[in-house]
């Protein structure tokens, strides 16, 4: 199955994951300067270079796969959209993978929120990242970076989104999808 640009995919199989990214990765990323699939393999390569283990890497590359399952076009925070697709992406993710994978996922907006409260943080976001900031909520203030920090995975999370930050440079030499997908199996759950 592929999908087409209006319909919502929801993949069934792991290996439908890799197909999305590579159907709908070729779009642009809303607002930024590099496509999905861009994005996805700078920031796994950033994650790898950070010598990040297996599933936080796997992490780094799907953890905006929620993003691509609509096919919607545009940028939705141009027209007031918070898409909530880290909790769409933990929610599709948790079919094939654990907490290790998921939750890094599903707080990388939360991460980004706590950042935020420092305004050089801030100051370094895309105009875009700024947008969808408000959206989501804004900045935490020190009661809920207190609480962020208790969860589990939180540091995780902060790792991802400031790889997450950072994969939005246009030719940034990346290894490729294929290169990337053995991790993703190891990380995955045996019957996946």
């Amino acid at each position: 199955m592929t999908p087409t640009d209006a319909q919502t995919w929801i993949p069934m199989q792991l290996e439908e994951l890799r197909l999305l990214l590579l159907a709908r990765g070729h779009a642009q990323y809303t607002g930024e300067p590099v496509n999905h699939l861009e994005h996805a393999l700078q920031c796994a390569a950033l994650a790898q270079r950070a010598g990040a283990p297996a599933a936080l890497m796997t992490a780094a590359l799907l953890h905006d796969i929620g993003h691509l399952l609509d096919g919607i076009r545009g940028t939705p925070s141009l027209e007031g959209i918070d898409d909530r697709h880290e909790v769409r992406a933990a929610e599709l993710l948790s079919r094939w993978f654990g907490s290790d994978v998921t939750e890094p996922v599903r707080l990388h907006v939360a991460a980004k929120r706590a950042l935020a409260a420092d305004s050089r943080y801030w100051r370094a976001l895309s105009e875009d990242s700024r947008r969808s900031l408000a959206l989501q909520g804004g900045a935490f203030d020190a009661a809920a970076i207190a609480a962020f920090a208790l969860q589990p995975h939180a540091a995780e999370a902060l790792a991802l989104r400031r790889w997450d930050d950072a994969a939005k440079r246009p030719g940034r030499v990346t290894p490729t999808l294929d290169a990337f997908w053995p991790t993703v199996r190891v990380c995955a759950r045996p019957d996946a």
